[in-house]
């Protein structure tokens, strides 16, 4: 089947929107030596990828995600091209920013297309195995992505980075064609769905609220991503600030979590993980987690904690894609999983407005702490809905 030319597929494509969204607060900064406006940027051109993920999924059961995946990696790669000519014609900053907005929508349709696919590549196999090897490729492209690109923007302006970056698209786009003429296998060809696009939005808020077990998978992501969206908001005050360690070893705990992943997805990869205890692990221990991060006094028990919480969100989210597999009818399975991820990702940015707006130097363990108790709930209230869901099951 050639699936490791997918599995390279998948790295490279990651490996350029890493180098994208690593490049772009960092060249803003330079050229306006104002930090706000880097923040700006980074949402500028994270937002759209965020609220196009409902209209991404649809596209899905419309169109062909094969042909979506294969176009979100060429017209990337074009986006990319046009933004530095343009910028080399006309000049201006806001073109980088502009071409990394437009990549990141493009990210989301691919992001969805491969969603799609994935059940299909699986086969009979163990979809958790697939989920597993996808997850490293990908998350060995976000390790590397910041480290090639610091690399290169070491030795070449900015915009022959992003002209690199164009190249990884291509060659992401090589490796998927070569993958298919290897694959036999006949994947599923959506049936155009009449009606607007946004209807399919309603189809697939009306599965979250009715099919069984959905709305409760939806609340477990929500208060793993607070979770996480808490840890990552916080991180940089917490390690820097409260233990006073240098930028550089809150660089290397950045990667650390990153390896830590890598690592656990080995494990799963070569284990045979029961879904159900797969799913109450990776909640409890992020939990976890995020109690000791508030709790600890030293750098130590924070850096143990930021590892169990960074690490164990990839086993839930292949334990949460599995069951979300299970229970999404196949017809239906973009849309639907577009929204349920719009939904599960609001709690992210949420926790960082609740970071920001209430912890500082003296507070930040309490608002930690305070989040972690949401997240406990959740937890508690999923695993009461689970209990009352099966003993309606018995007959």
């Amino acid at each position: 089947m050639k699936f490791p030319a997918f599995l390279f597929s998948l790295f490279l494509s990651r490996l350029a929107d890493q180098i994208l969204l690593f490049l772009v607060p960092l060249v803003v900064f330079q050229v306006t030596q104002d930090v706000a406006w880097s923040g700006y940027a980074f949402a500028a051109e994270t937002l759209p990828r965020f609220l196009s993920f409902p209209i991404c999924g649809a596209l899905c059961d419309r169109v062909s995600p094969l042909k979506l995946l294969r176009g979100s990696q060429i017209l990337r790669a074009l986006v990319c091209v046009l933004g530095v000519l343009a910028n080399e014609a006309m000049g201006g900053i806001g073109w980088l920013v502009g071409l990394s907005a437009v990549c990141g929508v493009l990210t989301t349709q691919g992001v969805m297309a491969r969603e799609v696919i994935l059940p299909q590549i699986a086969n009979g196999n163990r979809f958790d195995k697939v989920l597993a090897y996808a997850q490293t490729a990908e998350q060995t492209g976000t390790v590397l992505g910041p480290l090639v690109a610091a690399a290169l923007f070491a030795l070449w302006p900015w915009q022959a980075v992003v002209g690199a970056a164009a190249g990884f698209f291509l060659l992401a786009d090589v490796a998927t064609s070569y993958w298919r003429r290897g694959n036999p296998m006949q994947l599923h060809e959506p049936q155009g769905e009449a009606g607007h696009i946004l209807r399919p939005i309603a189809t697939a808020l009306g599965h979250v609220l009715r099919l069984p077990g959905l709305l409760r998978l939806t609340m477990l992501t929500s208060g793993v991503n607070l979770m996480l969206g808490t840890t990552l908001a916080s991180s940089a005050a917490m390690v820097t600030g409260l233990h006073q360690r240098s930028a550089t070893y809150y660089a290397t705990l950045q990667t650390l979590g990153a390896v830590a992943s890598i690592a656990i997805l080995l494990a799963i990869i070569r284990g045979s993980i029961p879904l159900k205890r797969m799913g109450a692990t990776a909640y409890a221990l992020i939990f976890g987690g995020g109690l000791l991060t508030a709790a600890s006094t030293s750098h130590w028990g924070y850096a143990a904690g930021f590892l169990l919480v960074v690490g164990f969100d990839k086993m839930f989210s292949i334990y949460i894609r599995i069951h979300r597999q299970r229970i999404i009818p196949a017809h239906d399975y973009g849309k639907t999983t577009g929204v349920i991820v719009l939904l599960n990702n609001l709690t992210q940015p949420l926790a960082g407005l609740v970071v920001g707006a209430f912890a500082d130097s003296v507070h930040a363990r309490g608002v930690i702490f305070a989040l972690c108790m949401v997240v406990g709930s959740i937890g508690l209230a999923a695993a009461v809905a689970a209990g009352r869901l099966a003993r309606a099951a018995k007959p």
